[in-house]
């Protein structure tokens, strides 16, 4: 279980793997929703779900999108975690990518605290 994003301001055409070698500053009891500015969606023309913003988009693997589909301003990150756990029974090291994703898409102003 890991995230990749194709980010269309750098380049369209680069896609890159995402890891996490960034501190992870949220906690289990955080709530976010996606960022003021920003809308998350499925693109049928990309056929994936993307986050679209007024300078472009970015393209998320299936992984991000079952993440990000889960933030939205109610889903504490606790439930997020517990919940995909289940969907993806068996998956080693899930909870450390899902913190990954999320701290990501903090650090890239995607998404926002709640509480």
């Amino acid at each position: 279980f890991f995230f990749q994003a194709e980010d269309g301001i750098r380049d369209i055409g680069v896609t890159g793997v995402q890891t996490c070698a960034l501190p992870i500053s949220i906690a289990h009891q955080d709530i976010f929703k996606i960022a003021s500015h920003h809308r998350f969606q499925w693109e049928e023309a990309q056929q994936s779900h993307v986050i679209l913003f007024p300078e472009g988009m970015v393209k998320l693997n299936g992984s991000a999108g079952e993440v990000l589909s889960l933030v939205d301003g109610k889903n504490s990150v606790d439930h997020i975690v517990n919940a995909l756990k289940e969907k993806f029974q068996g998956v080693e090291s899930i909870e450390k990518d899902i913190l990954s994703m999320i701290q990501f898409a903090l650090d890239k102003a995607w998404i926002e605290r709640v509480n």
